[in-house]
C-alpha cells in the first residue's frame, strides 16, 4: 500500500524580506523560518558540539527545578499513555536543567536502546535568565517569555496549542509534521480531559499509517504538511493546527514562544478549552433538538462573521460590541454566577 508523503511546508527565505509582525498577524498556515536564530548563543554553542550546547546551559542554570519526562525504553520515545489508557508512560520529575543534561550525556554513550528524556516548557525567566537577553524574537513583546524543551530522540504525539506559536530549534534536528484543524476527525484524539502534559493527544502514529485500528488516519495524512528543521531553524504553527514534532539526534533543544494577540484586555481568555469542555457538558447530552436550538446560537452568535446586533445601536450591543476591560470582568463574574 502506497505510504502518503506529506507536503513540504512553506518557507520563507529571509535574507531576501526580513520577518515583520504583520507577518504572522494574520497568517493561517504554517511556515518555515531558515536561519531566524542562527545567531543565538545557544545555536552558536551547538554548531560545536553537543558538548559545548550543554556546557552553555550549566553555566547558566539558575538551579531551578523544571518538569522532566522520563519514557522506559521500550516506549520508544513516544509520549502517551499506558497500555490500558488509565495512565501514562512516563515518570514525571522535578529537577534542574543540569541534572537533566547529565542524564542525556549519560544515555548518548550508552549502546542499544536507552530510555527517553524530555525537559518540558521550562520558562528561561527561571531556569537560564541570563540568556533570556539573547535569546529573544525583536518583533515578539518581551512579555511573550522564551520556554526551552530539551530531549533525546523523543515524540510528543499529535496535539494543538490554542496559541500562536513559533518554534526554534537550537540543538539537534526536529521534524514536524503538521495537520490543519479540519483534520480532527481523522486524527483519533485521546480524552481533552485526561491527557498527558495537559494537550489532548492523537492516540494514532503517523508513522504507522496502517495501523488498523486508525483507519481514517491515511485520509489525515493527505493533508499533512511536514519539515526538518536544524539548529537556526524555526516554524510558525497557527493556532489549532494539529503537530506532531519528533526529536531526531540523541540531544535536542528547542526554544518556543506562545501568544495570543487581543483587542481589548481581558477580552481574550487564558484558555479556549475551559468553554470547550464546558460546552461538552452543557450541550452534548441535550436532547437533539434542543442541541441544534443551541448549535444555531452558537453559530449565529460566535462563529458567524455578521453582525447579529446590527439592529442595535453601538453602545447597547455589550459583549457582542466593543467592550472594554471593566465590562469583560464584569461579565466573566456573571458567568461565574451562571456556574
Amino acid at each position: 500500500m502506497r505510504i502518503e508523503v506529506p507536503a513540504a511546508i512553506e518557507e520563507r527565505d529571509l535574507a531576501h524580506r526580513p520577518l515583520t509582525p504583520d507577518d504572522l498577524k494574520h497568517r493561517t498556515q504554517p511556515l518555515v523560518l531558515r536561519g531566524l536564530v542562527s545567531d543565538w548563543p545557544m545555536v552558536e554553542a551547538a554548531r560545536v558540539s553537543d558538548t559545548a550546547f550543554a556546557r552553555l546551559l550549566a553555566q547558566t542554570d539558575s538551579g531551578e527545578e523544571v518538569d522532566v519526562l522520563l519514557m522506559a525504553p521500550e516506549e520508544e520515545g513516544v509520549i502517551g499513555y499506558n497500555a490500558a489508557l488509565d495512565g501514562f508512560n512516563y515518570e514525571h520529575h522535578r529537577v534542574p536543567v543540569t541534572q537533566g543534561l547529565k542524564r542525556l550525556a549519560a544515555y548518548s554513550r550508552e549502546s542499544g536502546e536507552v530510555p527517553g528524556l524530555a525537559v518540558q516548557s521550562a520558562l528561561m525567566r527561571r531556569c537560564t535568565p541570563s540568556l533570556l537577553e539573547t535569546h529573544r524574537l525583536p518583533f515578539l513583546a518581551p512579555s511573550i517569555e522564551p520556554r526551552l524543551w530539551i530531549g533525546n530522540r523523543v515524540t510528543t504525539p499529535v496535539h494543538f496549542d490554542e496559541y500562536h506559536n513559533i518554534a526554534c530549534v537550537t540543538c539537534g534536528q526536529r521534524r514536524f509534521t503538521l495537520f490543519p484543524p479540519e483534520q480532527v476527525g481523522n486524527l483519533y484524539i485521546g480524552p481533552l480531559d485526561f491527557a498527558p502534559t495537559g494537550a489532548a493527544i492523537s492516540v494514532a502514529r503517523p508513522d504507522r499509517p496502517d495501523d488498523p485500528r486508525y483507519p481514517r488516519l491515511r485520509d489525515a495524512l493527505k493533508h499533512a504538511q511536514q519539515a526538518e528543521l536544524s539548529p537556526g531553524d524555526a516554524l510558525y504553527i497557527p493556532p489549532m493546527w494539529w503537530h506532531h514534532v519528533a526529536s531526531l539526534q540523541r540531544i535536542n533543544a528547542l526554544v518556543n514562544f506562545w501568544w495570543r494577540p487581543v483587542q481589548t484586555e481581558g477580552a481574550s481568555p487564558q484558555t479556549g478549552l475551559g468553554a470547550l469542555l464546558h460546552a461538552i457538558v452543557a450541550f452534548r447530552s441535550l436532547p437533539d433538538a434542543e442541541r441544534a436550538a443551541w448549535r444555531t446560537l452558537l453559530d449565529h452568535y460566535v462563529f458567524d462573521d455578521a453582525d447579529p446586533l446590527s439592529h442595535v445601536p453601538d453602545a447597547r450591543k455589550g459583549v457582542l460590541g466593543e467592550p472594554t476591560a471593566e465590562d469583560i470582568a464584569a461579565l466573566r463574574e456573571r458567568i461565574r454566577d451562571y456556574l
